[in-house]
């Protein structure tokens, strides 16, 4: 790492990242030390995670390795304790985001990204960004999550990375999930985001989240598209449904298509630029 690294932030729909430009792999992956003191909120920049924006030629990883030839960007994503993440549905417009501003891609055309989670393709209209966040894998076996002394049914979702999603009465049910909810280790033993959501109307919920790795946060891409599969189910629904998610840091929109894809569209806001010292 060199003394001064630059950095941008931004956000999707409050869910807040520190970016990292590195097309050409000179930083190499972050520590963990460094995403921590990065997504401090009193000592650092303060962030639900960290992405360095680099090409996929350009790292070893082995998701961008497999990706070469698919997408050019390799988004390397951190949570904020420092431990990688696969996907991050907010994240990746953001990413995407910043490099439509940096003049690195072509806006008007489909742009892929390689994640751990695999590739993501999104298309940019109006100011927005539509994310293909591929193919929901649906557990039909229910579990169960536990926060602030209630215990719930759930559904798994993974979405690239593991969800479990409680329908509850109240989303204020769930306390205040500064600590992580219970949940069943056999069925989740790399742990698990846990998602708290409520009806608000025809093909309309809302919903909280605890993020594994960055505890509550505003807002998770990838946690809508789990509600949003687990509430279309739950109310006899399927492919071919298109529901608005209510999160704490604004709305998104996700369909399931008749193919069976999820289909994520929300905003990307860059806010900051700078440099950090080491």
């Amino acid at each position: 790492m060199t003394d001064a690294i630059r950095f941008l932030k931004g956000h999707g729909t409050e869910n807040d990242f520190v970016l990292l430009p590195d097309p050409d792999g000179v930083l190499g992956q972050p520590t963990p030390e460094l995403v921590r003191a990065l997504c401090d909120r009193r000592a650092g920049l303060g962030a639900d995670g960290v992405m360095r924006v680099v090409r996929t030629a350009a790292t070893d990883d082995p998701a961008a390795v497999a990706a070469r030839g698919q997408a050019e960007w390799f988004m390397d994503y951190h949570n904020a304790d420092g431990s990688t993440s696969e996907m991050c549905g907010n994240g990746v417009r953001v990413f995407a985001e910043h490099l439509r501003r940096e003049g690195a891609v072509d806006a008007t055309a489909p742009l892929p990204i390689a994640t751990r989670g695999g590739v993501r393709t999104l298309t940019w209209t109006e100011g927005r960004f539509t994310v293909d966040m591929g193919t929901p894998e649906v557990t039909d076996a229910p579990t169960w999550v536990t926060a602030n002394g209630g215990r719930w049914t759930a559904r798994t979702i993974s979405m690239g990375n593991p969800h479990a999603v409680a329908l509850v009465d109240d989303l204020a049910d769930a306390g205040a999930l500064t600590e992580q909810p219970g949940y069943d280790a056999a069925v989740y033993p790399d742990g698990v985001n846990a998602e708290f959501v409520v009806r608000v109307g025809p093909h309309h919920v809302a919903m909280r989240v605890h993020e594994r790795g960055s505890g509550e946060t505003r807002s998770c891409g990838t946690g809508a598209c789990a509600v949003m599969v687990a509430s279309a189910l739950a109310d006899g629904n399927g492919p071919g449904s298109t529901y608005v998610v209510d999160v704490p840091g604004g709305r998104l929109e996700v369909t399931w298509t008749e193919d069976g894809r999820t289909l994520l569209t929300g905003p990307a806001v860059l806010v900051a630029e700078g440099y950090w010292f080491a």
